[in-house]
């Protein structure tokens, strides 16, 4: 059974930073993308970024380039979203997804992670 389960999420000040995670686990192929995205209220859902397991390569939406990395722990099958700097504007409910590959749509999803942004 997938599990991709996020955590990390929580209230912050405008300018402070948060790490989510996320952590999989029962996946049917070891070779694969992880995806974060986010949807806040009244918005339709948006990729941040995602990140190739094989090679660590990474893609990053305009809007938070710069301001946010992903990372990967091989050993802890785990994927993080370090974001600095944030933004009212980056406040929604964070999502970790995964695909097989660019050729595939992310088709397992985690239950995902409120992320609020005080001004």
């Amino acid at each position: 059974q997938v599990q991709l389960v996020e955590s990390g999420g929580g209230l912050v000040q405008a300018g402070g930073s948060l790490r989510l995670s996320c952590a999989a686990s029962g996946l049917p192929f070891s070779s694969y993308d992880m995806g974060w995205f986010r949807q806040a209220p009244g918005k339709e859902r948006e990729i941040v970024g995602r990140i190739k397991w094989s090679d660590g390569s990474t893609y990053y939406a305009e809007s938070v380039k710069g301001r946010f990395a992903i990372s990967r722990d091989r050993a802890k099958n785990t994927v993080y979203l370090q974001m600095n700097s944030l933004k009212p504007e980056d406040a929604a409910i964070y999502y970790c997804a995964v695909r097989r590959s660019s050729l595939e749509s992310y088709n397992y999803w985690g239950q995902g992670t409120q992320v609020t942004v005080s001004s």
